[in-house]
């Protein structure tokens, strides 16, 4: 007799993480798969046509479906005849909009939730972020999971993170359903659509050698394939009968390399091994925040005309300058994980997986000269902190802010750059993964996924 079929849904199917994720399932063999995303159809990149997601599609063994994680009825439909779902969907951290985020991660998440208990899902496995606990004031050193959530987050995309990883463990037990949270740190990987490319693009503008802060904080990195192996841990072991899945279930968990590193000797191996310049001048935090502000409000009003999503705001600033590594003893003793590829092995995959970005193979772009370099540090310096003389700082601060607007003049989309192009470029991945509307630019982590800044 012929063995059930067992499908999982794995939402935010098209974002970074996500895609891995899919692949790593259809390879495993144990599932079936419908890939859930907000797009009206799939879109195959050649790799994947030829791949094994194209083959899985082609045979049966996964399909694809279209919705929106605020729609409970496509939810609920998205959502039968699953044995386990993978809830990996949320909007860009970079879009400080608290009523999107809100929206998808925490009503997005009911609904899931609501979907999960109603149709008697046997497991619920939440992506979460290890920003749920940061309150971009204190830096954590060697965290661990009894870490509370603070009393004021950085940012709407992790004061809602929490309140939906709350509604995950809260739900644990409820009609059977096993539930736990994973909280990666932050990704890289091949098929980054955040992290190095914005990496190299301001390696191209001359952007890329300043450090935020003292450049002596420390991260946890976390690479993508061991974030997708994670969660098939956690389905593992919520799936082990027993007392496993009863210690495993309803809890959270860090998930990293576990080989914390430099948060600027990391960036420095990236662009290093494509070529470009490693970060060496030292900008004080209290110097970039007042532009990273300048830069948020800028795309809270030119972002519907073209503009990019900007990486270069409050939270993330607060996030790159601070301490920020993590224990994974209890994903260790819980859920079985272990990093499956090295730290040094993931950097060499990243950046043979961006060749295409190397140095030798980009037109350059103009940036600023060194000397220019110097003199806004300069200005910036005498406005601040030093000059007692009313002519000199004002000099210095019409310099500063002549600095400031020629920055942002250069983040502003070109005048050939049209918002149907632009949103084609942010390829919704379920809403990551990221969005901009109400319905478009979702990500799980592909775009917020978070790599520089994690999901």
């Amino acid at each position: 007799m012929p063995m059930e079929e067992r499908w999982c849904v794995v939402t935010g199917g098209r974002g970074f993480v996500a895609r891995h994720l899919v692949k790593m399932l259809i390879e495993d063999g144990t599932y079936s798969v419908i890939v859930a995303d907000l797009g009206s159809m799939i879109e195959l990149e050649l790799y994947e046509e030829n791949g094994v997601l194209g083959g899985a599609l082609q045979s049966g063994r996964a399909r694809y479906v279209s919705v929106d994680l605020r729609d409970k009825p496509r939810v609920l439909e998205a959502c039968r005849g699953a044995e386990v779902v993978f809830h990996m969907a949320a909007p860009c951290s970079s879009i400080n909009n608290y009523k999107l985020q809100y929206s998808v991660n925490v009503l997005g998440t009911r609904n899931v939730i609501d979907s999960c208990v109603e149709l008697n899902v046997k497991r619920l496995i939440y992506t979460s972020s290890l920003t749920v606990v940061f309150d971009g004031v204190h830096g954590i050193f060697n965290g661990d999971e009894s870490l509370p959530y603070p009393t004021k987050h950085n940012g709407s995309y992790s004061a809602t993170k929490a309140e939906a990883e709350a509604l995950v463990i809260q739900s644990n037990g409820i009609n059977g359903l096993l539930t736990c949270c994973i909280r990666p740190s932050s990704i890289f990987g091949p098929g980054d659509k955040l992290l190095v490319p914005t990496l190299v693009s301001a390696a191209r503008a001359g952007q890329s050698k300043f450090i935020i802060g003292d450049g002596r904080n420390s991260h946890d990195f976390i690479y993508v394939d061991n974030v997708a192996h994670a969660h098939m841990c956690a389905d593992r072991a919520l799936a082990s009968a027993g007392e496993v899945a009863k210690l495993a279930s309803g809890q959270a968990y860090f998930i990293t390399n576990m080989e914390p590193i430099n948060f600027w000797e990391f960036t420095s191996l990236i662009l290093e091994g494509l070529g470009y310049e490693r970060p060496w001048i030292r900008i004080p935090v209290l110097v970039i925040m007042p532009i990273s502000h300048l830069v948020e409000l800028a795309y809270k009003f030119l972002g519907p005309s073209g503009m990019k999503i900007q990486q270069l705001i409050p939270s993330h600033v607060r996030l790159v300058s601070s301490n920020a590594t993590f224990n994974c003893s209890k994903a260790k003793d819980l859920l079985g994980y272990n990093p499956v590829v090295s730290f040094q092995e993931g950097i060499k995959r990243t950046i043979e997986s961006f060749a295409d970005l190397r140095s030798d193979n980009q037109p350059k772009r103009q940036g600023p000269s060194r000397a220019a370099t110097i003199s806004a540090l300069a200005a910036l310096y005498y406005a601040i902190v030093a000059s007692k003389s009313t002519v000199i700082r004002t000099l210095a601060k019409a310099l500063l802010a002549a600095v400031v607007l020629s920055f942002i003049r250069g983040i502003l989309p070109r005048k050939d750059v049209t918002t149907r192009s632009w949103f084609r470029d942010l390829a919704p991945a379920f809403a990551e993964p990221a969005s901009e509307t109400l319905t478009l630019n979702f990500e799980t982590n592909e775009r917020g996924v978070d790599s520089l800044v994690p999901l």
